[in-house]
């Protein structure tokens, strides 16, 4: 599958089971709203402001706010390879304290796939150094 038929699958599948997510939804007006692209790997990259609206202690981003663009990532990816599953398990590592008024870079890719069963990984990326982590399992659900 081409990278162009991978981004077809992420949207056309975000937009049919994801529309009102608060992280990737395109019709939660209170969401974050962020987008991915996928890369010829296959893995997917977003863009994250980093805002004040997320903020959790002073100047540094809501721990919560993290693992669930972790999460959505990891949920993307598997939308750009054609399948709609569900989080069963979540482990974030944070490594670093994630600054405010700072863009970080989100990524995720599938480590290993036992359909129905999907093995992710997801990675937090700001001023090039890794923030936050992290590894998913995820169960397909009808489409």
């Amino acid at each position: 599958m081409t990278t162009e038929q991978k981004q077809r699958n992420l949207t056309k599948l975000r937009d049919a089971h994801h529309a009102s997510c608060i992280v990737c939804g395109s019709r939660n007006k209170q969401g974050l709203k962020l987008s991915f692209q996928t890369c010829p790997d296959g893995s997917i990259e977003g863009r994250f402001p980093c805002r004040r609206l997320f903020q959790g202690y002073d100047g540094l981003l809501h721990g919560g706010v993290i693992s669930a663009v972790l999460d959505s990532a990891m949920t993307n990816c598997l939308f750009a390879h054609g399948i709609v599953a569900v989080t069963g398990e979540l482990t974030v590592r944070f490594l670093q304290p994630v600054l405010l008024t700072h863009e970080a870079v989100v990524q995720a890719n599938i480590k290993e796939s036992f359909p129905p069963l999907h093995c992710m990984e997801a990675r937090l990326i700001q001023k090039g150094r890794l923030v936050a982590r992290a590894t998913a399992r995820f169960m397909e659900r009808a489409a």
